[in-house]
């Protein structure tokens, strides 16, 4: 059985590359990239879809370096017979660290303190006016209860704060409900740990927006899930307290300016990213590599 890589990411480095490969051959054969074999791998700048399974007419697995896997043409990938998995856990404790640095920049208002600083004012002086709030008592809606939003579940209510839970595809018993809908209003502070799909595009947009009251909203998932331009505009007349973005529409985002803003945050898609992610991604592929070969379910199977 050959493994080949399809696509790679620019944080990953030949060494690192080279070590990921050692590892597999502990399970099958590594084959040239992109040419036939039996296992694919990918990330998200590759589209898996009908062109790519043309050209490697003998894979019967598809494995993404990444927890997202909207480049994954599931119905095309079903339609062979052909099942995927994904690598979730390798960023999951980054991305959920990430998400809570925005919240608390976001609710504890440091970006217009830092940015008086950066001026030459010392801005004590209008800390009674800034609308400072603690995590512990904040309501927090987390949009999405898979692997990553059901541990940042936990974190938040280790920290203090009151869980409200959104995920058509998830259910949690010890976490309380509320429809998408309603977390505008309700919320203190909203963070996205959804999947893209057709119908979860825009989630947020123009019309959630309206009910913003005052909102922290961070999106560490997918970029499409939020309308940014509706975001920011939010931010501009009061209806988002802070808007902290990791992921956008279109990377690089043509409009990183808004960030000049002292209550916006963006991030150029590095939540998910820490030391030691490249040992961690050949961990988990290793893991699907090893059950595939071995007759044995594929860990955090997709298709």
């Amino acid at each position: 059985m050959r493994v080949s890589r399809w696509g790679w990411s620019r944080y990953e480095t030949p060494e690192a590359l080279r070590a990921e490969a050692d590892r597999l051959r502990a399970h099958v054969t590594v084959a040239p990239p992109r040419t036939d074999a039996e296992v694919i791998t990918v990330n998200s700048g590759t589209r898996v879809d009908a062109a790519l399974l043309d050209a490697a007419p003998s894979a019967k697995l598809v494995l993404t370096t990444t927890s997202g896997f909207d480049h994954l043409d599931l119905a095309e990938l079903a339609r062979r017979g052909i099942p995927a998995g994904r690598c979730p856990m390798a960023r999951r404790d980054a991305v959920i660290e990430s998400a809570l640095g925005l919240l608390l920049d976001g609710l504890r208002t440091h970006g217009p303190l830092t940015h008086a600083s950066a001026s030459g004012r010392w801005a004590r002086a209008d800390l009674p006016q800034l609308g400072m709030r603690m995590l512990r008592g904040a309501r927090v809606g987390v949009v999405g209860l898979g692997v990553i939003g059901a541990r940042m579940v936990e974190v938040l209510r280790l920290l203090g704060a009151e869980v409200v839970g959104v995920d058509p595809l998830a259910t949690t018993d010890d976490v309380q409900t509320a429809p998408l809908h309603t977390l505008a209003s309700s919320c203190d502070a909203v963070t996205l740990h959804c999947r893209l799909e057709p119908g979860s595009r825009r989630i947020i947009d123009a019309d959630w927006l309206a009910g913003a009251q005052d909102l922290v909203l961070v999106n560490t998932a997918r970029g499409d899930l939020v309308d940014v331009s509706a975001a920011v505009e939010a931010v501009g007349d009061g209806r988002l307290h802070y808007l902290g973005l990791d992921v956008f529409p279109t990377e690089p985002w043509p409009h990183l300016g808004a960030s000049r803003h002292p209550r916006i945050a963006f991030l150029p898609h590095a939540a998910g990213f820490h030391v030691n992610l490249n040992h961690d991604v050949a961990t988990e592929l290793e893991a699907a590599v090893s059950a595939f070969s071995r007759g044995l379910a594929i860990p955090h199977r997709v298709v």
